[in-house]
């Protein structure tokens, strides 16, 4: 298995950065991802999350057209809301793909990689003046 996967939890208005799954190793989908690492958040928490998160009750999640459907005038407002208040998460995304190790192939030894992704959001969050430690999840 050679794919390590991500996952960032980032506050709703893309302010900080709170919890990072580093390089799950193999193919994993982001729904499985979530529910092996939600036990860190109470139960009544609520999350955003593209259609990769679709499943989950907890995830607000946009409506999806169904086969040989279209989706109504409302679940379209509802998707353009949901994904103007995203926006600001995908900005923050952005910010850590900026450095090249995070979004191309990595060339390092595997047991750097969780090393390096947790530097790259530690000068993220540095520029944003929020450095507090994160946990490493290994």
């Amino acid at each position: 298995m050679h794919t390590l996967k991500n996952q960032f939890i980032i506050l709703p208005n893309g302010e900080d950065i709170v919890d990072i799954c580093v390089g799950m190793l193999g193919k994993m989908s982001d729904i499985n991802l979530f529910r092996d690492t939600r036990n860190k958040f109470i139960p009544s928490q609520k999350f955003l999350g593209d259609k990769a998160y679709i499943g989950d009750d907890a995830i607000t999640t946009p409506h999806k057209k169904r086969k040989n459907t279209e989706i109504s005038e409302l679940q379209k407002q509802e998707n353009k809301q949901l994904s103007s208040r995203r926006i600001a998460v995908e900005h923050m995304i952005c910010r850590v793909k900026i450095f090249r190790v995070a979004s191309d192939r990595f060339r390092l030894a595997r047991h750097r990689y969780s090393q390096v992704i947790m530097t790259v959001c530690g000068l993220v969050r540095l520029r944003l003046n929020r450095l507090v430690s994160l946990t490493i999840n290994t």
